[in-house]
C-alpha cells in the first residue's frame, strides 16, 4: 500500500469522518433529512403533547392522528395523554406503538391523572393502583415514562374556578398541608418498586395542588431517594415570576412541557420567553426532550405549527 493510499485511510479512520456523523470543528453532528440542517449531537428534541389536539372541550382528536401530526412536522416524539386514548386493550396499545415506529416517532410520555391529597387511605390506594396500571400500560407500549401528579385538596368546585383563583384552594377542614405532603411522598413511595421493575420513570409535574411552587415540588422530589422519580417542568404551571421558579427546578428536570397559548389561552395566557428559557436549561445542561403542550384557542394544526417553529428558532439562539 503506498503511503498517500495509507495516509488517507487513516485520516477517514480517525479524523471523524462516519457515515452516522460528520465532524465540524471537533462537534460531533447528526444529519436531520427531515427539517434538512445538521442538529448537535445531544441537542434538545422537540416532541408534542396529544393534549395539544384536545383541550377537553371538544370531541376526542386521535392518538394516530397526533402521530401523523408529529411526523409531518419532523418531530422526534409524541408525549401522550391517558385520557384521550381511545382503549387500553393490548390491540389498541401495540397499533400504537407500531404506527409510531411506522411513522419514526417516538412515544415518550403518558400523561395520567391522579390524585395522592386524600385523608381517606383507601382513595389513595385507589391512585396508587391506579398509577402501577398506568406503568403496565406504558411499559406495554415501550414508553419510558409517565406524567405523575401529586394531587390538591379537591376543595375548589371545578377547575375552571380553580384556574380563576390561581391555582389556589383552602386544605380539607381539620388537615393541613404537612398531611398532605406525608400522604403524596408515601403514595409515590409505594408506586416506585413497580416502576423500577418496569423500567418507567414517574416525572412529577409542577402541577397544581402541592407542587404549584418550586418548594414544594422539590420537598416532594428530596424526600424520596429513588433514581426512578424524576421532575416534568411544564413552562406554564408557574403563573407568577415563572424565571426564578423555573430555574430553581430546571436542575431536577428530565422532561419539559412547553406551553403556548396561540389565539389566547384556554384559562389564562403566559408571554414567555424560550429563547431565555432554553439558556435557561442548557445552562444546566438539560439534554431531553422539549413536549409541546399547545393551549391556545387557534386551531390546533396552525398553533402546533407555530409553536414548533417558535422553539426551533429558540434553539438555534
Amino acid at each position: 500500500m503506498d503511503s498517500s493510499r495509507r495516509q488517507f485511510l487513516q485520516q477517514s479512520a480517525l479524523g471523524g469522518v462516519a457515515i452516522s456523523g460528520i465532524a465540524f470543528g471537533g462537534a460531533a453532528t447528526n444529519f436531520s433529512p427531515r427539517s434538512n440542517r445538521y442538529l448537535e449531537k445531544h441537542d434538545i428534541k422537540l416532541a408534542v403533547s396529544s393534549y395539544s389536539y384536545w383541550h377537553f372541550r371538544t370531541p376526542k382528536v386521535p392518538i394516530e392522528q397526533v402521530i401523523d401530526e408529529a411526523s409531518a412536522l419532523g418531530l422526534a416524539g409524541v408525549d401522550v395523554l391517558h385520557r384521550q386514548m381511545e382503549s387500553e386493550e393490548i390491540a389498541y396499545l401495540n397499533k400504537l406503538k407500531r404506527h409510531a415506529f411506522q411513522k419514526g416517532v417516538a412515544l415518550i410520555s403518558l400523561s395520567i391523572h391522579q390524585d395522592f391529597v386524600s385523608p381517606d387511605e383507601a382513595e389513595r390506594q385507589k391512585a396508587i393502583d391506579h398509577t402501577k396500571h398506568c406503568i403496565d400500560l406504558a411499559h406495554q407500549m415501550g414508553i419510558p415514562s409517565i406524567r405523575l401528579n401529586s394531587g390538591r385538596w379537591g376543595t375548589t368546585a371545578s377547575f375552571d374556578d380553580l384556574m380563576a383563583n390561581r391555582g389556589v384552594e383552602d386544605p380539607i377542614e381539620g388537615y393541613t398541608e404537612d398531611d398532605a405532603f406525608k400522604w403524596c411522598i408515601e403514595s409515590i413511595e409505594k408506586c416506585l418498586p413497580y416502576a423500577e421493575e418496569k423500567g418507567v420513570l414517574l416525572a412529577l409535574e409542577n402541577h397544581w395542588g402541592l407542587t404549584s411552587t418550586p418548594e414544594g415540588l422539590l420537598r416532594i422530589r428530596k424526600a424520596i431517594d429513588s433514581e426512578w422519580l424524576g421532575i416534568l417542568l411544564d413552562t406554564g404551571n408557574f403563573l407568577e415570576d415563572p424565571y426564578d421558579k423555573l430555574k430553581m427546578v430546571a436542575p431536577y428536570a428530565n422532561f419539559i412541557q412547553a406551553k403556548t397559548y396561540y389565539g389566547g389561552g384556554e384559562w389564562y395566557t403566559l408571554d414567555l420567553d424560550y429563547k431565555r428559557i432554553i439558556k435557561l436549561l442548557r445552562d444546566v445542561n438539560y439534554q431531553g426532550y422539549i413536549s409541546i403542550e399547545f393551549e391556545g384557542k387557534e386551531a390546533a394544526e396552525s398553533g402546533v405549527r407555530k409553536s414548533v417553529e417558535m422553539l426551533r428558532e429558540a434553539l438555534k439562539a
